[in-house]
């Protein structure tokens, strides 16, 4: 007897999500999940991944291998081309659209990934704020490359100090999209975001992946980094940059990875430099999903390293369909 909860159709369905820093196993766990619960629950795989959407960035994301996205297909992986913006609001849209579709045809959405302003933005809402506005983000971005993302970030704190107090010195992608807003509404974003609803609702499942020893999984980044390295990351960004269309700028070109090897293809750093700031920055990052995924609502946290991890997540998914 299966142990799906919702009935193909119904109105509030049952999402199922996977969360935590990078490099501890979420898209291993969502595959093993989906397989080792074929006969019993019907899962679906969307990534959350503000990265994994690019195509042609493989190598420096992580992204699943070929075999294993044919054997257990993942939404929201490869839809976005590197040169375009892809936004929270994008992805809120789209996961919107696959969750009502999974919900029909009775099979449950299994959201598994890292990028945690995605899962806040779908589980608790996003303010209606103005779309990009090229011109303006132009200026910006001039602006920046005269004196720097720090004095962007001072920018900031003069107009909108409760977002400059959340967002780091060196984030150029939000330092930017707080600034534009500003300048198209003379509103803080901080303001606008305090209305908010969420997207869907849903009955979310939240697992989070909790890394046991943090000097392990700063062994993991570094090792996943080196392994990047030996498989060609290099020529995958001189191919990406060689795009007739692409820019150094864009947003994709702003992932963790991207922009140390971007600023050693420039002459920036040498090679030893952009590896060491790669694995920093790579930590930073973690430290910051870290911050988020304390912050969600009912977590259900495991251990990371668990050897019985597997286990304990097809129970908490099967007693959240129990109990609907």
């Amino acid at each position: 007897m299966s142990a799906q909860a919702d009935s193909p159709g119904s109105d509030k369905p049952t999402v199922i999500c996977i969360a935590g820093p990078t490099a501890v196993g979420k898209t291993d766990l969502a595959v093993q999940l989906v397989e080792s619960l074929a006969g019993e629950i019907k899962l679906g795989v969307i990534s959350v991944d503000s990265a994994l959407v690019y195509r042609g960035m493989d190598i420096g994301t992580a992204k699943p291998d070929p075999a294993t996205l044919a054997r257990v297909p993942h939404k929201l992986i490869d839809i976005r081309d590197p040169w375009e913006t892809y936004s929270a609001g994008d992805f809120c849209t789209d996961v919107v659209n696959d969750i009502q579709a999974m919900n029909a045809a009775g099979v449950t959405p299994l959201l598994a990934g890292g990028t945690m302003m995605y899962f806040h933005a779908l589980q608790t809402g996003l303010a209606v704020l103005p779309e990009a506005d090229a011109t303006v983000r132009a200026s910006i971005d001039a602006e920046a490359e005269k004196s720097g993302w720090s004095a962007m970030h001072g920018q900031l704190q003069s107009c909108d100090p409760v977002s400059a107090a959340r967002i780091q010195p060196t984030d150029a992608q939000r330092i930017q999209r707080a600034l534009e807003v500003y300048r198209l509404t003379g509103e803080p974003i901080s303001e606008l975001q305090k209305e908010t609803r969420p997207p869907v609702d849903a009955n979310f499942v939240n697992i989070g992946l909790i890394p046991e020893d943090r000097a392990a999984l700063h062994r993991r980044i570094e090792q996943r980094f080196d392994s990047m390295l030996a498989n060609g990351f290099q020529a995958e960004v001189e191919g990406l940059l060689a795009l007739p269309e692409m820019s150094p700028g864009a947003v994709s070109m702003r992932a963790v990875g991207y922009r140390q090897m971007i600023q050693y293809l420039e002459g920036a750093w040498s090679r030893d430099a952009m590896r060491e700031k790669g694995i920093v920055a790579t930590r930073r990052l973690a430290k910051r999903q870290m911050t988020w995924l304390r912050s969600m609502n009912g977590l259900h946290t495991l251990q990371a390293e668990a050897s019985g991890r597997l286990e304990m997540s097809q129970s908490i998914i099967k007693d959240a369909l129990r109990t609907g």
